[in-house]
């Protein structure tokens, strides 16, 4: 059981031996890096390489620990309770399985994504230490044991917006997914748009690249935003001529909205037009 990468997805060597070693140890891999580098992704194709059910946890700000197990309604039992409904009978009506018991208890060897784990509260990763070290938890209204039938592959992603403790990070194998180099980058667009003029792809990445070095910029364009940039350039069949004579230093892009996201980089570059035509 390998990774080695799908045809939708580039994985670049370090990457690939990340996933592996992950695999085999049956460690969390906590994939970290700039938004839009393909850490969800990842998981997806890992699920479509080695042919294992993905279950997916999607955590917010407000997402405890507790809900990956699993949570008790009481609220509905006591309801029921005086509707003389007879589901009140059996507790285990009112247990609502949580991804990580989905996860242990799944007939295949599933692939669990905690997605942007560090979005949580900071204890939410000390709150799962014993469950994801163990693979197993105690459900205290039923009085069972829920244990994994086999390790699941766990991948937990982070934007790093917040430190991660080291407790939790000890039980982890860690991969930093480095922004693409203009050949990586080269490879990621050829699988999205195979048929696309080399010319443009050029070009356009000359731009992308430019932008990224702008000092003082509050948010560099992603992966995925070079790449709604190349679908949009496509779709509007902008002229070559226009992105040949762009200079991202000096002017602001073509349909910069799918590369700027802020409005301080957008008065960042309307400032330096401003300057270069000012000095010209």
């Amino acid at each position: 059981m390998k990774f080695a990468g799908t045809d939708n997805y580039v994985a670049t060597e370090d990457l690939k031996v990340a996933v592996n070693a992950a695999v085999k140890l049956r460690r969390p891999l906590l994939v970290k890096g700039e938004p839009g580098t393909g850490k969800t992704v990842l998981a997806h194709e890992i699920s479509k390489a080695l042919a294992a059910p993905l279950i997916e946890w999607n955590i917010k700000s407000t997402t405890k620990a507790q809900q990956g197990l699993y949570e008790y309604d009481a609220v509905a039992r006591l309801r029921d309770s005086q509707l003389g409904d007879e589901r009140v009978h059996d507790i285990k009506n009112y247990i609502k399985r949580g991804k990580l018991w989905d996860a242990f208890t799944s007939t295949e060897l599933p692939i669990l994504l905690i997605d942007e784990i560090d979005k949580a509260d900071i204890e939410f990763p000390n709150d799962l230490l014993q469950e994801l070290d163990r693979m197993e938890f105690f459900v205290y209204e039923t009085q069972e044991t829920i244990k994994a039938i086999e390790r699941p592959i766990v991948i937990i992603t982070s934007n790093n917006e917040k430190e991660l403790p080291d407790a939790f990070l000890r039980r982890c194998f860690f991969h930093y997914i480095k922004f693409p180099d203009r050949e990586t980058m080269q490879d990621i667009i050829d699988v999205h748009f195979p048929d696309i003029q080399k010319i443009l792809v050029s070009r356009a990445m000359d731009i992308f690249y430019n932008i990224r070095e702008v000092p003082g910029l509050k948010k560099k364009p992603s992966t995925s935003e070079l790449l709604d940039w190349l679908k949009l350039l496509l779709y509007e069949d902008m002229p070559l001529d226009v992105l040949q004579n762009a200079d991202s230093t000096k002017a602001i892009p073509p349909l910069h909205g799918a590369l700027l996201k802020n409005e301080q980089d957008i008065m960042l570059f309307e400032r330096l037009a401003f300057m270069a035509k000012r000095n010209s």
